[in-house]
């Protein structure tokens, strides 16, 4: 079995060679590749000739010079590629391109010998052609997200279509919905648990206490140390900033 590591960190890259040795020492690793350039250029030169082929690429999502989606758009790449990131506001993104798994760093052995499990046993039964039916059997199908939320108020129960809502917040442990016509209510979901059932495409997990829609930005503010201020409506009564490591994929959110 041949694999290609897609990832700027040579650390990890490493780390992630060795887990792979791990699991099979007798897996061949092609090459170890830390930005979207290099990757289209090795692609481009070994997909077009006899050279060994990658069954299996792993790829790191913030590469060097861009993110890593970059280099589907420059190469036809018909191979199956299992994500490695630090983030997961891309899952959505990743499953639209050739994503059989994704492992959120630092990828342990555990979580990366189960995707390979998965490939391996998926590889028997189906074709690389054969992509999004491979995706439906490893389980990574259609996800169906809330479109309403059941609140207690007082002694009354009462749903809040996730169309109105405008952005969740979390203080002293409790998390509140908040409205766009500006109701707070507390709901029994932390923002970890609100995030896997909110389309990522309309929700962003803005820091700790901020998971926001993009209606309820109102005004967004360069800040010092890299980072964004939003200004939100309803108004929270607190600063809300999007940190320099999360710039990147805010803005890739935004421009979706």
């Amino acid at each position: 079995m041949n694999v290609l590591i897609i990832e700027d960190e040579d650390l990890t890259a490493d780390r992630l060679e060795g887990l792979v040795h791990q699991y099979d020492p007798t897996i061949t690793v092609l090459a170890k590749l830390p930005s979207v350039r290099d990757s289209v250029q090795w692609l481009k030169l070994n997909l077009s000739s006899g050279r060994p082929q990658p069954d299996l690429i792993f790829m790191d999502i913030h590469l060097e010079d861009d993110l890593c989606f970059r280099i589907f758009e420059q190469v036809h790449l018909p191979v199956p590629v299992i994500f490695t990131t630090a983030f997961d506001e891309y899952m959505i993104r990743a499953f639209r391109v050739n994503s059989i798994d994704y492992l959120l760093k630092p990828v342990s052995y555990d979580s990366l010998l189960a995707a390979l499990q998965k490939y391996q046993s998926m590889k028997r039964q189906f074709t690389q052609t054969d992509l999004e039916t491979l995706r439906e059997a490893m389980g990574l199908r259609r996800v169906d997200y809330k479109t309403r939320f059941l609140i207690n108020v007082g002694t009354r129960l009462r749903t809040i279509e996730t169309a109105d809502i405008a952005y969740f917040y979390s203080e002293e442990k409790i998390t509140f919905l908040v409205t766009k016509d500006n109701q707070r209510m507390p709901i029994d979901y932390s923002l970890d648990k609100l995030a896997p059932v909110l389309n990522p495409a309309d929700f962003f997990r803005a820091n700790r206490q901020f998971l926001l829609s993009l209606p309820a930005i109102r005004n967004i503010h360069t800040y010092s140390n890299n980072k964004l201020k939003l200004e939100l409506q309803p108004d929270p009564k607190t600063e809300v900033f999007i940190s320099k490591e999360k710039v990147s994929p805010f803005k890739e959110w935004l421009d979706a």
